[in-house]
């Protein structure tokens, strides 16, 4: 039976990071989390361990586990990456998607148009990260379909807070429609041209990022006194 629950509350608390409910350097309670789950605290370490090696928390020694909190060089450094790979997965899928990749890429598109139309933040959250997702699926390549996967749940609370800044996800759906009209075209140049303007974080937009953590550490601190 505790083997059973550990997967469960390993997923519940990687949906908890990923929809922004745990923030990026909060600490996370093994006695809260035993207790909100009703659980004891062994299969809630067991959980916490495997969201370690996952990259999603970080264990540090007598002090506890906390939620990945990434330093401006490593944010930049991973948003480089994740630049690289949605580009080659935009060039991928625009050579090799079928009928049911652009179906897919269609429903997640529209379901960002939705929940934009009725200012629903969240529910774009999570469609914007299902659009991204069916691109990676569309590539073909399992390699670079997991990498692109994994990558981008790790950065996921980021992206939260880019889409947060006043007008972004307008754009934001601005860009998905010319990303989604290269893709169905078979354009791989234009489609990778258009993913590497959508998603390039540098500039401007590394710094709202920047200063949007900033603010909610500051939040956070304030709660907590």
């Amino acid at each position: 039976m505790r083997g059973e629950r550990t997967p469960r509350l390993r997923e519940a608390l990687e949906d908890d990071i990923v929809s922004g409910r745990l923030r990026p350097g909060q600490r996370l309670d093994e006695v809260g989390l035993a207790a909100r789950f009703g659980v004891s605290r062994t299969p809630i370490r067991e959980a916490l361990i495997q969201l370690s090696a996952s990259g999603l928390i970080e264990i540090r020694p007598r002090r506890g586990a906390f939620v990945v909190l990434l330093g401006p060089r490593e944010l930049l450094e991973s948003f480089e990456l994740m630049e690289e790979l949605e580009v080659a997965c935009a060039r991928l899928a625009a050579q090799r998607m079928g009928d049911a990749d652009r179906a897919a890429l269609a429903s997640a598109h529209a379901a960002c148009g939705a929940a934009l139309a009725g200012g629903d933040v969240p529910t774009y959250y999570s469609a914007n990260a299902a659009f991204h997702a069916a691109i990676h699926a569309a590539t073909g390549n399992r390699v670079i379909h997991g990498e692109a996967s994994r990558l981008q749940r790790a950065l996921q609370p980021y992206n939260r807070l880019q889409l947060d800044v006043p007008r972004r996800l307008e754009a934001s759906f601005a860009e998905h429609e010319a990303i989604m009209a290269a893709l169905c075209e078979g354009d791989g140049v234009g489609a990778a041209e258009r993913m590497r303007a959508h998603v390039q974080v540098q500039g401007e937009r590394f710094m709202a990022l920047l200063a949007a953590l900033q603010a909610q550490a500051e939040a956070s601190s304030v709660s907590a006194l």
